[in-house]
């Protein structure tokens, strides 16, 4: 089973290297699986490359999905992260 959360990128730059940087750093302290959801692609939000593939810029609609021992403290977790302004 997984967990979905809703978010919409706010940064004003979208998201470019230091706040997907920022994002997958936070990701990674969860045990769970995590990906980050839009436009039918999903990447893992624990790679940096992926997340940047993704060329996501600000007001962004993206599910971050996780699944795994702390699922929902990922998900929520990273989808308000990713609500925040990170520069």
């Amino acid at each position: 089973m997984s967990v979905e959360r809703q978010a919409v990128i706010r940064s004003k730059s979208g998201l470019h290297a230091r706040p997907a940087a920022r994002v997958v750093k936070e990701a990674n302290r969860f045990r769970s699986q995590v990906e980050l959801v839009t436009q039918g692609k999903a990447v893992s939000l624990k790679s940096l490359i992926s997340v940047l593939s993704l060329g996501l810029n600000q007001g962004a609609e993206v599910t971050v999905r996780a699944s795994g021992p702390d699922e929902v403290e990922a998900a929520e977790g990273l989808a308000q992260l990713l609500e925040t302004d990170l520069g």
